[in-house]
């Protein structure tokens, strides 16, 4: 009895180690770096400002975890949460904020922090969401997400080099 206990151990053992090397315990995650972040933001900053444009934007991280938040000069106080919300609700969904404005009158819609109209991206690189963009203070949302995306090419073929 006690060898067979003793084999169905070592079984379990030997069975176990094996998983564990084919699965190891930690992910690992790509991430935007402090300033990569930036020039996205300044990179919008600078499509709107073209257009005669004062914005507010903010770049999150995958979680959606503020890095970087910017207001120009003149532009409204408000640009900055809302920036906020646009860039966690892209970052959460994986998605454009502008394909989601039939799901704001919902109860997800209505959750605290997310903001379900144009203006937030998400940031892919390799297929692989690594932040997202917001930004308000445009006249419409669609100028916000144009502005966003242009932050976003700023840097896309860096990061796509990178991976």
């Amino acid at each position: 009895m006690k060898k067979v206990l003793s084999s169905l151990i070592l079984i379990s053992f030997l069975s176990s180690s094996a998983f564990a090397q084919d699965e190891p315990g930690l992910v690992s995650t790509k991430r935007l770096t402090l300033p990569t972040a930036l020039m996205i933001a300044q990179a919008a900053i600078a499509e709107c400002t073209k257009l005669g444009i004062q914005i507010g934007v903010t770049v999150v991280d995958r979680e959606g975890i503020v890095q970087v938040a910017l207001r120009d000069t003149i532009a409204a106080q408000i640009t900055v949460p809302i920036s906020k919300g646009k860039a966690y609700t892209a970052a959460n969904f994986n998605s454009s904020t502008s394909s989601m404005g039939d799901r704001a009158n919902s109860p997800v819609g209505r959750a605290p922090g997310i903001i379900m109209s144009a203006g937030g991206l998400p940031i892919q690189v390799g297929g692989s969401l690594v932040g997202a963009v917001g930004v308000s203070g445009a006249p419409s949302g669609i100028t916000d997400e144009e502005c966003a995306q242009a932050g976003i090419d700023a840097v896309l073929d860096d990061l796509e080099m990178s991976m």
